[in-house]
């Protein structure tokens, strides 16, 4: 029988104002120092994914989004190859049609800069899959596939 493999959960939020998409600079995280990302988190148990996006956003920029009004945007699945344990991730992506609040950082501790980008100018360093993520996004997928070519 073939052996399953693990699948983590993931939220991400793709706050886009004026053509500009905010990006966060990991810090003291251990993964991807250095390099920017999104506002994101795991998926907990119990939550729908549209929930965990909410909590992650007001506990990474201390914005409130009621989950209903995450709009849908796209799915990745991505394999991660680069660990003890290699395993694939499967990335929700959501859109906020309204919100309270304005962004600013909440986890001073794992991000040193919170700032927005032009989304046809992104800085050289976001992180991989992060960038093929808002790329599929801009084209209009729905679905992203990344790193399955390092499958062994």
């Amino acid at each position: 029988m073939q052996e399953r493999f693990k699948i983590i959960p993931e939220v991400f939020l793709l706050f886009i104002r004026d053509g500009k998409i905010l990006l966060s600079r990991r810090f003291n995280t251990g993964y991807e120092d250095g390099n920017y990302g999104l506002p994101a988190g795991h998926g907990e148990f119990g939550e729908t994914m549209r929930e965990g996006c909410a909590r992650e956003t007001l506990e990474e920029i201390g914005v409130t989004i009621q989950p209903e009004d995450l709009e849908f945007a796209l799915t990745q699945h991505r394999w991660c190859p680069n660990s003890d344990s290699p395993h694939s991730r499967v990335g929700f992506y959501f859109v906020p049609k309204k919100y309270e609040g304005e962004p600013h950082n909440m986890e001073l501790d794992r991000c040193d800069d919170l700032s927005f980008f032009p989304l046809d100018n992104l800085p050289p360093n976001v992180v991989d899959h992060v960038y093929s993520a808002i790329e599929a996004y801009k084209a209009g997928r729905k679905y992203d596939e990344f790193d399955w070519d390092k499958r062994k």
